[in-house]
């Protein structure tokens, strides 16, 4: 069987004792479970981000990410809606400059 590229979409929340930002978290696990089978994370990574003001913030970050079984191709343009609302999402749950959602594509055999 050939290999095609599938798309994989990841979200970078910050990592914050805030229960905005649990609850967050909670959510994208269940919205990718759900919409996709599932989902790993990776809590507690050193991140860093460029402030508005020029200065290098360092920002612990959770990491979500799910392999979807759509061809990274096909259906790119439907996918970036799709991160598009992630996005937004996350900024109408938090109060945060920025928050990360790519998607890039992924072989598996």
């Amino acid at each position: 069987m050939p290999l095609s590229a599938r798309a994989r979409i990841d979200i970078y929340l910050p990592d914050q004792p805030v229960q905005a930002y649990q609850d967050l978290l909670r959510t994208v696990v269940d919205e990718f479970t759900l919409t996709f089978g599932g989902c790993s994370v990776i809590r507690g990574l050193d991140g860093y981000y460029l402030s508005r003001f020029g200065q290098t913030i360092p920002d612990r970050v959770n990491l979500v990410y799910s392999d979807t079984d759509f061809d990274f191709q096909e259906n790119a343009d439907a996918i970036a809606v799709y991160m598009d609302r992630l996005r937004e999402g996350a900024f109408a749950a938090l109060n945060e400059e920025a928050v990360l959602v790519a998607f890039w594509p992924v072989y598996h055999s």
